[in-house]
């Protein structure tokens, strides 16, 4: 199939992100620098930014049967390009600390920013998988860098053999699928499972297999097992990545693919995802109050807040995807803020990860913990921060569509999960014996706290905009 020159301006987001890899990779063979290999990562990802503007006018456009370029595509790629300049902005001062060069991060960095954003574009198994797997690659040896330390290289191999395992499961799922329908596109799946006679003896296990793939990457309970000790081996930046860019891209390609195709409404799933849902809720955060390490605590807080965003996926209707829209935005804001805060203050030798490091902090660092507050009282949910807000929108979808046990289970377990942040909280504002701190804190780092913050406090005071814009631009998808 022709590739015109409308559905090449309409790639151009795509497009840019990956000759910026190439850019920065030629630039890494020429001239080992950790600033130049940052600054054109950051330059890359603006323009794709910008980009975005000059195909919304051309969309939605189908780009050959694999990807749906369209207004709720931009939306979700402009969410993760500038997810990845904040990854960049943490990254730079965070490795600074360590001796040697780190360009072959950012080519990293890039190429799974490019798999997150084709996986939201996605309209056909094959550019599901191929996204998949060029985030995936990525994540194994972004999560063992550098690959001197041994945490980051032990929680890399653990990634990567689960990591395949799972892939299995979803290609295996696929292939059902396929089978079932003989088509691969989600928009024939949807028309050949409106028919009375589609084959559910392969739809249902083919669909199942494809949940556990999915489940795995977004670490889902049961699938979540990988989840606190590779967050807790990660370089801290790493880690942040992969709770935000990575689980995001996978939740929008989840609520297109089973929106889109209509596999959301066979019976059987309702069951299944309320399953999920519920072994996610009560397990994040039950097995986050028994952890000491900032890292794991905020990895099962994660794996909560993914069982939030299934109540809202549950809800179906025109609110679940503004829902889900919104919550994600907020939740990228605060993990960002959160693990940002762990970044800055670790200190090139270890990452600052135990309840410990942060006693006393608001004596020695008083912007830093301030800081550090809002973020954990937003993923708390407490009024005037974006979290409260996201939780809110994802209550009233499940409420506009009766799933009340859902409902009442997500405000219980939003409960517990307040102990464990209010532990954090508590630490910081304890009395210390340390000294001040003297230290300098990397400068980017610093910028980025400052700009989540307040991006914290105005989708807390003022969701409107971000809601219009929403409301703009996910009708279509349903």
């Amino acid at each position: 199939m022709n590739v015109t020159g409308s559905d090449f301006t309409a790639l151009l987001p795509l497009i840019i992100l990956a000759v910026t890899a190439i850019v920065v990779m030629v630039g890494a063979a020429i001239r080992r620098s950790h600033a130049l290999s940052a600054s054109l990562t950051l330059i890359g990802l603006a323009i794709s930014i910008g980009s975005l503007w000059i195909a919304a006018p051309l969309l939605p456009r189908q780009v050959t049967p694999l990807l749906m370029m369209d207004h709720y595509a931009v939306f979700y790629i402009g969410l993760i390009a500038a997810s990845s300049i904040i990854t960049v902005l943490l990254a730079y001062g965070y490795f600074e600390k360590y001796e040697g060069s780190h360009d072959e991060l950012y080519i990293l960095i890039l190429v799974a920013t490019l798999g997150s954003a084709v996986l939201v574009a996605s309209s056909h198994f094959v550019s599901l998988f191929l996204g998949l797997e060029l985030l995936s690659v990525s994540l194994y040896a972004m999560i063992a860098y550098p690959r001197r330390r041994p945490l980051p290289l032990e929680a890399g191999i653990k990634y990567l053999v689960l990591a395949a395992v799972s892939a299995a499961f979803l290609l295996f799922g696929m292939a059902l699928v396929y089978g079932a329908f003989g088509t691969m596109e989600f928009g024939e799946i949807a028309a050949r499972l409106a028919r009375p006679d589609f084959n559910l003896w392969l739809v249902l296990p083919g669909t199942a297999l494809i949940i556990t793939g999915f489940g795995f990457k977004l670490a889902l309970a049961p699938f979540h097992l990988w989840t606190p000790d590779v967050y807790e081996g990660a370089p801290a930046p790493v880690s942040a990545y992969i709770a935000t860019v990575s689980k995001g891209a996978m939740f929008a390609l989840l609520l297109r693919y089973f929106y889109q195709t209509g596999s959301h409404e066979l019976e059987p799933l309702h069951l299944v995802f309320s399953i999920i849902a519920i072994a996610s809720m009560f397990g994040g955060n039950i097995l986050a109050l028994l952890q000491n390490n900032v890292k794991r605590i905020l990895a099962y807080s994660s794996i909560a807040h993914l069982g939030y965003l299934l109540v809202a996926f549950q809800a179906s209707g025109d609110l679940a995807p503004t829902a889900v829209a919104f919550y994600l935005v907020a939740y990228f804001v605060t993990t960002f803020g959160a693990f940002g805060v762990v970044t800055v203050l670790s200190d090139g030798t270890r990452d600052a990860d135990l309840i410990e490091d942060y006693r006393g902090l608001f004596w020695r660092r008083p912007a830093i913990a301030a800081i550090f507050t809002a973020m954990l009282f937003s993923l708390a949910g407490i009024p005037v921060t974006a979290g409260f807000i996201g939780k809110f929108y994802v209550v009233a979808a499940g409420a506009s569509a009766a799933m009340w046990s859902l409902v009442v289970i997500l405000v219980v377990t939003s409960a517990i999960g307040l102990f464990y942040y209010l532990r954090i909280v508590v630490a910081l504002y304890s009395q210390s014996t340390q000294t001040p701190a003297t230290t300098s804190l990397a400068r980017p780092g610093v910028v980025s706290l400052i700009f989540l913050s307040a991006a914290l406090i105005y989708l807390g005071l003022f969701p409107s905009p971000l809601l219009a814009l929403i409301h703009r631009l996910m009708p279509g998808l349903i």
